[in-house]
């Protein structure tokens, strides 16, 4: 098992949502940078980075500290949070993201998937399938879709999808524990990596 700490950033700082709502924080801390350096040396073997501005309004306000961490730690990382375009996933890679996560035009357009993968290997492609009360929400959890997480994950894993990104919605932010079976199911249903997200508290 791989344990990936999540540096969330939103106007410059790191903060912890609770519930993915911009106005309800647990945390807020002024040097993303930092917070990520001393994750590495806490002995994190990849980071998962999350530029919240861009996943509520859709433009990439915090790309310099993106850059800056991806220049000041020696592991991997991991970009997701507004990426709509792919000359948008493109660049993230180019500034040296290893994975770039796809949220919200993956699950509206799963051909978004399959044109990336046609640019970059599948296993830099990385899909956040968001859940609550059991159907994948998207659009900053706003919007509640058909699709189950099992059947979207397929759709997706088809599509040229290297791993998914599973956030339990339900359990997100309350650092109360998280909920196995939704992951169970992810897990037996695809052949693709789940790396699970949402109420990991200990």
């Amino acid at each position: 098992m791989i344990i990936i700490p999540a540096v969330d950033i939103k106007n410059q700082k790191c903060v912890q949502l609770i519930q993915g709502d911009p106005s309800k924080k647990h945390v807020e801390l002024d040097n993303p940078v930092e917070v990520a350096k001393r994750w590495e040396e806490e002995g994190a073997k990849m980071l998962h980075l999350v530029d919240l501005d861009g996943a509520f309004e859709g433009r990439r306000k915090n790309k310099e500290i993106l850059e800056k961490i991806i220049e000041e730690v020696n592991i991997p990382v991991e970009i997701g949070g507004g990426i709509r375009t792919i000359e948008d996933a493109m660049e993230l890679i180019d500034i040296g993201a290893e994975r770039v996560i796809i949220g919200t035009v993956a699950v509206q357009n799963p051909n978004f998937v399959e044109e990336l993968s046609k640019k970059v290997d599948s296993k830099r492609i990385m899909v956040a399938l968001d859940a609550k009360d059991g159907y994948v929400v998207i659009r900053g959890w706003k919007e509640k879709t058909k699709y189950t997480p099992v059947e979207m994950g397929k759709i997706l894993q088809e599509k040229g999808a290297g791993s998914i990104l599973f956030t339990n919605v339900n359990v997100e932010g309350l650092l109360k524990g998280i909920d196995t079976n939704p992951i169970k199911e992810l897990v037996n249903s695809l052949d693709i990596p789940i790396v699970a997200s949402g109420g990991v508290s200990s």
